[in-house]
C-alpha cells in the first residue's frame, strides 16, 4: 500500500504549529528566569540593569527560615547575596559558575578574595560588585580632615555616645585593629550610640548622632539632598562588602553571560560607581574607578584607600569562637 504523503496545506500548517510551539517554549523559558535578592541592599542603578523579562524576587536573608522567603529562594534561578549572608546558604544547592565562562572577566582583587574561600565554595561564587564602607559625618566639617587620614578620630571625646556602628562585631573589631591605641575595641564600644545596619542613616539624620559607618551604596542618595552630611573614606582603608552571584540553573548561561557583559558599558560603570557600586572586573574602564588620585570624598575612595581596604573571608569554627571571645571580653 503506497505511503500517504501530507498535502502542501497540511505541511504548511504543521510548520506554523512547530514554529509557534518553538516560540512559545522560548518565551516560557525566559519567563521562568527568576533572580532572588534583598532589594533594599542594592542601588537602583544596579537593579535597573536586570533584563525586563526576568522575574525579581525580593528575599529577606535575615529571615530566610520564613516560608515565603524559603519559597522565593528555592524557586530562584539566580541568587544575589552579600558576603555577610553566605553562612546562611547551602552551597550544595548551587552550580559551579566560575569555570563556565566568567572567571576571565574578574580582576586581581576579586580573584585574590575568592582564594580565601574553600574550593567548593569559590567555584560557585561570582563577584558581581564590591561596596566600600563610608564614614558619614553630620554637621562637623572640622572632623573631615582628621577622619580622612585614619580611624583614630572615632575615639574623640566629643563623639562619645554619638557614633552609629554597623551591627557586625567583626567589622568593629577590624576597625579597632587599625587604631594604634591600647584596648581600642573597648574604647570604640564606649563611643557607640547604637549598632544598626538597616536604619543607620535615618538615625544619623534624625537624632543627636554625629557619625555613622555605612556601606557607600546605602547612603549615597542622602548625601545629594542633605547638605549637613559629608562622606569620608580614611586613607588607612575601609571594610569592603562583597556581593556575589550564584546560579542554580545550567540552562540559562547565555542569558546570564549577556547580562553580565552588559554591565561593562561605560555609562553603566559610571552610574554604578556614582551610587557606590564598583564592578570587580578587569575591564580597563572599571579599573579606572579604583585609581582616583585625589582624596576628595565626593568621588569615592582614593587609590590609596582602596589599596589599604580589607575584605572578610569565611570563618572556621575556631576563628568564630576567637572573635566572639574577643568581643565579649572587650
Amino acid at each position: 500500500m503506497p505511503k500517504k504523503h501530507p498535502t502542501r496545506r497540511q505541511f504548511l500548517n504543521f510548520g506554523k504549529l512547530s514554529l509557534l510551539f518553538f516560540l512559545n517554549s522560548c518565551s516560557n523559558s525566559l519567563k521562568k528566569i527568576k533572580i532572588g535578592f534583598q532589594s533594599s541592599t542594592y542601588p537602583k542603578s544596579f537593579r535597573d540593569t536586570f533584563p525586563a523579562i526576568w522575574q525579581k524576587e525580593n528575599i529577606n536573608f535575615s529571615k530566610l527560615k520564613l516560608e515565603k522567603n524559603k519559597i522565593k529562594f528555592s524557586k530562584s534561578d539566580f541568587i544575589l547575596i552579600n558576603d555577610g549572608w553566605l553562612k546562611s546558604i547551602n552551597f550544595a544547592n548551587f552550580q559551579n559558575i566560575n569555570n563556565l565562562f566568567l572567571n576571565d572577566l574578574l580582576d586581581n582583587r576579586s580573584r585574590d578574595y575568592l582564594k580565601s574561600f574553600k574550593e567548593y565554595q569559590r567555584n560557585k561564587l561570582f563577584p558581581i560588585g564590591v561596596v566600600p564602607y563610608a564614614v558619614i559625618i553630620k554637621n562637623n566639617k572640622d572632623l573631615i580632615y582628621e577622619a580622612s587620614n585614619n580611624w583614630d578620630f572615632l575615639l574623640d571625646e566629643k563623639l562619645k555616645g554619638k557614633i552609629i556602628f554597623p551591627q557586625s562585631p567583626r567589622i568593629l573589631i577590624s576597625i579597632s585593629k587599625r587604631i594604634n591605641v591600647k584596648n581600642s575595641l573597648s574604647k570604640l564600644k564606649e563611643q557607640a550610640m547604637l549598632f544598626d545596619d538597616k536604619n543607620s542613616i535615618n538615625w544619623l539624620i534624625n537624632s543627636d548622632a554625629s557619625v555613622a559607618i555605612i556601606p557607600f551604596s546605602l547612603c549615597e542618595k542622602y548625601l545629594r539632598v542633605d547638605s549637613r552630611l559629608s562622606m569620608v573614606f580614611p586613607n588607612k582603608g575601609v571594610p569592603l562588602m562583597w556581593n556575589f552571584l550564584l546560579t542554580k540553573s545550567k540552562i540559562n548561561n547565555i542569558v546570564l553571560f549577556d547580562w553580565i557583559k552588559s554591565l561593562e558599558k561605560r555609562s553603566t560603570i559610571d552610574e554604578l560607581a556614582n551610587q557606590g557600586w564598583y564592578l570587580p572586573f578587569k575591564n580597563e574602564y572599571s579599573q579606572d574607578k579604583y585609581n582616583i588620585k585625589t582624596e576628595n570624598s565626593n568621588y569615592g575612595p582614593s587609590e590609596n584607600c582602596w589599596e589599604n581596604s580589607w575584605s572578610f573571608s569565611s570563618l572556621n569554627y575556631e576563628e568564630k569562637v576567637n572573635l566572639e571571645n574577643l568581643w565579649n571580653q572587650s
